[in-house]
C-alpha cells in the first residue's frame, strides 16, 4: 500500500507537519511494508494562479507532478494548517493549478484529513472548507481529525500526541485507510 502524506502549509516548523509525522509513525508501526511519501509544499510553491498566466504558459510542471503523485498512491493524508479560518495560500494556489489539470484533483483516493491549531477550535474553519469542496474535487474523505491547542496535547521532544482521546482518534481515523 502506498500513501501520500501532505502538510498543507509552507511553514518549516509547522505543527501540522508534526501531526503528519506522528500519524505516519503510527501507520509504519501498524502496517509493516507500507510506503509513505511525505510531501512538503515548500517544494511545490508556484506562481499565483491567474487565467491569463495559464493561457500564456500552461500549467506549471510542479502542479502536474503533484497531481501525478496523487494518482500513483492508494490513499492520501492531509494535515491542514488554518490561516484566517481557511486554507493556506500555498495550498490553495497549488489546488487551483491542479484543478486546471482535472477537476477530480484527488482522483477519488481514500483520504484522512486532519488539522492542528494552537487555538481551541482545532481547524474547524479549514475542515469545514474541506467538507464544502470534497464532493466536487474527488476527495473521498474517510475520517477527519481535529487537534486543538496543539502545544498542550503534543510532546515536542518525543513527537507524540499526549492526550489519549486525541491519540485514539488519530489511530481510529488511520484504520479507515485499510
Amino acid at each position: 500500500m502506498k500513501i501520500l502524506a501532505i502538510a498543507a502549509t509552507n511553514h518549516a516548523d509547522s505543527i501540522n507537519k508534526r501531526l503528519l509525522s506522528f500519524a505516519s509513525s503510527i501507520l509504519r508501526e501498524d502496517k509493516p511494508g507500507l510506503e509513505i511519501e511525505i510531501l512538503d509544499l515548500i517544494d511545490y510553491e508556484l506562481p499565483l494562479y491567474r487565467q491569463d498566466r495559464e493561457s500564456d504558459s500552461g500549467v506549471p510542471l510542479k502542479a502536474q507532478e503533484f497531481y501525478n503523485k496523487i494518482g500513483q498512491v492508494d490513499s492520501v493524508i492531509i494535515s491542514f494548517a488554518e490561516h484566517n479560518g481557511g486554507f493556506t495560500a500555498v495550498y490553495k494556489n497549488l489546488f487551483d493549478w491542479m484543478s486546471r489539470i482535472d477537476q477530480n484533483v484527488y482522483q477519488d483516493k481514500p483520504m484522512i484529513v486532519m488539522a492542528a491549531t494552537p487555538g481551541p477550535r482545532g481547524g474547524a474553519g479549514v475542515l469545514g472548507s474541506v467538507d464544502m469542496i470534497a464532493p466536487h474535487f474527488g476527495m473521498n474523505v474517510k475520517a477527519k481529525v481535529s487537534v486543538p491547542v496543539f502545544q498542550e496535547n503534543f510532546n515536542f521532544e518525543t513527537g507524540q500526541i499526549t492526550n489519549e482521546g486525541i491519540r485514539e482518534e488519530v489511530y481510529n481515523a488511520l484504520q479507515m485507510l485499510k
